[in-house]
Formats: structure tokens, sequence, C-alpha cells
């Protein structure tokens, strides 16, 4: 695991006032920096360390563990580099030159978006939300739609965007997901954008083989994946309660029910995981180039751990006692923290379910984003 003992500790400790400032704490991105977590993706010849998908997922839940808040955003934040590898070099060559621990947060959701071709490159304007710890970053990607041309994402530094301040939130405050704003037009270099087909078709300038994992097969993945730390972390406050107030969960912390109830959890969480590092170690093993039909699955499979892990929490929060209903109960912090994640488009299963079906079938694709 790259991520310290050391650096798990201070996350620990800056979790709860993290919340509450609505942003993780700038130790906990330093120490984090430390461990070269933001530059497990970024090409070893840009200084990184070019790592698996697998390792890193790893690495986002035991983050999670300590807080969703982090492993959510700064992990949102962390596999941009993925992306930023697959881009013109010119682009990689700007994003790391002071070094390969880039911070660019992302927000791909076109409805807001203006973007128009102009010669060399685009003139973007617009609004777009959810971008997760851009309150930490020096750039963004957003998405939008060029007439004629098709989905692109645009690569924009923070001097040509502002931060609005939105993130008002029933859960994952901490992740500080406020909005991007460009108000007047703003150019953007061709260089500096990335279509939505290239990403799709394995286009990228690499040499090492892990670069020909399609990129969207670890964006599916690092929105939903911190949700099994925090189901960890639940079982983890029912085992430390044990023994404390009737009124807590611990009441019942040898009923058979509640022990049904926790296995139950427990197993639900562990079963995301396995399916995930199965499927990457399936990708690795072919090469980093899965098929059509397993990049659909596995799409599909990455959309449903939020409501795998939405009925861990349910099934622990209906015997985590009369202090679980209070505000500020830790454990309640938590039972919102992963119905929020369930929020995310990546996270509704319903239209990659009828995909996969439709693919197992004989018919053709139709979702490029995978």
């Amino acid at each position: 695991m790259a991520v310290s003992a050391g650096t798990l500790e201070l996350i620990s400790g800056h979790a709860a006032a993290g919340r509450k400032a609505r942003r993780i704490a700038d130790e906990v991105v330093e120490g984090l920096k430390s461990d070269g977590f933001f530059r497990h993706f970024t090409p070893a010849d840009h200084g990184g360390l070019a790592g698996k998908p697998q390792d890193f997922f790893l690495d986002q839940i035991a983050i999670a563990e300590r807080d969703m808040s982090t492993a959510w955003a700064l992990g949102i934040v962390a596999v941009h580099n993925y992306q930023i590898a697959l881009m013109d070099p010119k682009a990689q060559a700007e994003v790391y030159a002071n070094g390969p621990d880039a911070m660019i947060s992302s927000s791909y959701n076109p409805v807001g978006a203006k973007a128009k071709a102009v010669e060399g490159g685009f003139m973007l304007s617009g609004r777009w939300g959810w971008s997760s710890g851009c309150l930490h970053c020096n750039w963004v990607l957003l998405g939008g739609v060029i007439p004629g041309d098709g989905y692109r994402t645009f690569l924009v530094p923070a001097s040509d965007y502002r931060i609005e301040d939105t993130w008002y939130t029933m859960g994952l405050q901490g992740t500080g997901s406020n909005d991007i704003v460009i108000d007047e037009p703003v150019f953007v270099p061709e260089h500096r954008t990335h279509r939505q087909m290239d990403g799709f078709n394995g286009v990228h300038h690499q040499t090492d083989p892990l670069y020909d994992l399609p990129w969207a097969q670890t964006f599916i993945r690092v929105v939903n994946t911190a949700a099994i730390g925090a189901v960890r972390h639940a079982l983890a406050l029912f085992k430390d309660r044990v023994g404390l107030s009737s009124t807590d969960m611990s009441k019942n912390a040898t009923d058979p029910d509640v022990l049904d109830r926790i296995a139950r959890a427990s197993n639900l969480a562990e079963e995301c995981l396995t399916v995930m590092v199965s499927n990457f170690n399936a990708m690795e093993a072919a090469g980093w180039k899965p098929t059509i039909e397993q990049r659909v699955r596995y799409r599909y499979q990455a959309s449903l751990v939020s409501d795998r892990c939405i009925e861990a929490m349910d099934l622990l929060m209906d015997v985590a006692g009369g202090r679980s209903v209070y505000l500020g109960s830790e454990f309640q912090d938590l039972w919102h923290d992963v119905r929020m994640s369930r929020a995310h488009v990546a996270n509704n299963p319903t239209g990659f379910a009828r995909n996969y079906a439709n693919v197992l079938m004989g018919g053709e694709n139709a979702d490029y984003f995978l």
C-alpha cells in the first residue's frame, strides 16, 4: 500500500473538521502527496509511478475507511493523471511542468457548457457542477459538446476559471465539490482537448502498455469504490462500541439479527471489492485491452457498487441505536455519505444494464464512456 500509516492517521484526525469546513485539510493533501498518491497514474517519463489501477483503488478504500470525502475527492483528483497521460504530449508537458504530482479536478457533464471551434482550438464558457477537490487544484477537465464534432474534454488552467462556493449538501461535505464557472469565453488550444472517441478507442502517445486500458475503466471506479471503505468504517464503529451505552448500537451487539446484518453488510462490500480487483486483474492479463463485452460488463458492475453499499449501510443503520439519529452522529454521517455517492450519474445502473443485456444478445454497444 502506497498510503502510509501516518497519513491515514492524519486523515482520521482531520475528517470531522473537513466535513465542517466543506473541504479537505491542506495537511491531508500534503500527506498524500508525500506518499505519491497523486503520481500513481502519472507516466514514468514525467516522474510518475505508472501504477496499476487495482493497487490505486485498494489505497482509495483504505483512505475511505478513515474518511470517505477524502477518498472520493482526492481519488478523483489523482485518477485524472491517467487521462492526462492519454492526451497530446504538449498538454502533458504543461501539466507536469512543476512535477508529477499534478492536481486536476473535473466536471464532465456538458449541460452548462458553451464551446465553439475557432482557429487553433476552441472558445469555452459556462458553468459546471460537482468539481470534487477543486479548491486544491490548478487545472480542471471540463466536458463540452462541439456541434458537428461531438463530445470533448477541455483542460483549463486555474487562471481561466473561478470557483463558486455551492457545496451545501447532506453528505460528502468534505469533498468541496463546488461549481466551476467561466463567465467570458476563454481560448482552449486543440492540444488541451481530449476527444471522447480517442478515449474510447485507446488513442495515446505512451509506450507503456498500461495506457492501452480505456480511460473510462478507471474513472467509473473512482466514483464508487470509496463507498466500500465507508461500509468498512461503519462496521468498525460497531466493533469499537461494544460495551458502551445501551442507547447506542452496542445494545444488540450479540443479538442474532444484528450479527446477521453485520455479516450481510460486510459481505456486500467485500463482494464489490472482489469484483473490482478481479476485473482489473483480468484486464491486466489481457494486456490492458479488454473486449467490448468485458468493458460493458465492467461498466455495469461498477455502477452497482453504490446500491450494494447503500444496502449494507441500511442493514446497519436499522440497528445502529438511538444515538445514530442525532445530527453529528458519526454513523449517520457515513450513512449519508454512501447515499450521496448514488447521485453520480455513473452510479445509476439502469442504462448500463440495458446496454450490457443488449450486447450480450448480439446488439451494438451504445456507450462510449467505458
